[in-house]
């Protein structure tokens, strides 16, 4: 009897995330046809996925986020160890820090094929040294990458340019949500709600989104802001100090992200950097226009003017007079919102968007004879 073939799902955290959801989108598609490992580190929500699919979680103790140099060398070792017990055929990284400590580790294992997701490079999310360092780890990996998957054209365009990564070895796969099963907004919000989904910290710039809420007209509304992160208090100071604390609700880290947006009349983000982020693509299909920073892919999912508005990133007088537009207009909501739900159904497919990474598997496997 032939095994299945082993696929290691290694991201850095467990926690609520873009590239969590990424990762747990796929589960379904692989469980049963591949011997699935998910590492990370910590028990979010991503762990109770993996366990609920089927699948072994393995917990990490040394991959973490923030760069340490003593830490980081042990979370390579961890990750050697774990794949010379796993022996995975596949390796798929996703995030900037499991993807450099991943593909490393993986090559000195002799794991044959080794993938790294691009969720948005990190060099371009950060700036001065932190930058230049992203940038040429992400170089000096790209000979030890099998394949590269970028989310959105743009964000391919942008790592040939930096050479993090090489033409022939780098594919595009849109991100993608299940339309179909997407609470529909009512836009019934009294006054009406607008929504922001976004961990608080660099580069989703809330500080942008608080100044442009301060600086939408007179007209009443109510806002979201869902995430937690290193920002919070200085983003719980600016709402004070723009006497803000009657309109702007800072709501932590929430799993009922589907019902939220349910009750959502705008979807904003505010990023300075993307790669394509998927809260876009869920209030998308949730119904909701979008109001949004025109950076990295997010100009692949949103029409400007079609399905929502894109501005300039780090401007709050642009993002706040989108916002006044759509506040103000119900009918235009509704139609950017149900135009936006069309384009992620015929455009951004789940089921087409997990049989595209079945076919990268299988394509790379038989290239190496494996099983």
């Amino acid at each position: 009897m032939v095994r299945p073939p082993r696929i290691l799902l290694l991201i850095t955290l467990a926690d609520t995330g873009g590239a969590q959801t990424y990762v747990a989108a796929l589960l379904p598609a692989l469980a049963g046809r591949f011997d699935v490992t998910v590492a990370a580190h910590g028990d979010g929500p991503l762990r109770d996925t993996a366990l609920a699919a089927g699948v072994r979680f393995h917990p990490l103790q040394h991959v973490r986020r923030d760069l340490r140099p003593g830490r980081d060398l042990l979370g390579l070792l961890e990750l050697v160890a774990l794949m010379r017990r796993e022996r995975p055929d596949i390796l798929h990284a996703n995030s900037s820090k499991a993807g450099v400590l991943g593909r490393v580790a993986a090559a000195l294992a002799g794991v044959p094929v080794r993938i790294f997701t691009v969720h948005g490079w990190a060099f371009k999310a950060h700036a001065g040294i932190r930058s230049a360092l992203f940038r040429w780890a992400d170089r000096l990996m790209a000979p030890l990458t099998t394949v590269t998957i970028c989310v959105a054209e743009g964000e391919r365009t942008a790592g040939l340019a930096a050479r993090t990564c090489r033409a022939e070895r780098t594919v595009v796969i849109p991100n993608a949500v299940d339309a179909a099963a997407a609470p529909q907004s009512r836009h019934a919000g009294v006054p009406p709600r607008v929504v922001a989904i976004g961990r608080l910290a660099a580069p989703k710039d809330a500080l942008t989104l608080v100044r442009a809420l301060a600086a939408v007209g007179a007209r009443p509304y109510s806002a979201l802001v869902v995430g937690d992160g290193p920002d919070r208090r200085a983003v719980e100071a600016e709402i004070r100090s723009l006497g803000l604390e009657g309109a702007v609700r800072l709501a932590g880290e929430r799993r009922d992200v589907p019902r939220l947006l349910a009750n959502a009349d705008v979807f904003v983000l505010s990023s300075r950097s993307e790669g394509a982020p998927l809260s876009v693509l869920e209030a998308m299909a949730a119904g909701v226009p979008v109001v949004a920073s025109a950076v990295g892919g997010v100009p692949e999912l949103v029409a400007d003017g079609v399905t929502g508005l894109l501005v300039s990133p780090g401007d709050p007088r642009a993002l706040a007079a989108a916002l006044d537009r759509l506040l103000a207009d119900p009918a235009l909501r509704r139609r950017l919102g149900a135009a936006a739900r069309e384009r992620v159904r015929t455009r951004f497919d789940l089921a087409a968007m997990r049989e595209a990474h079945l076919e990268l598997y299988a394509r790379e496997l038989a290239r190496r004879g494996a099983p």
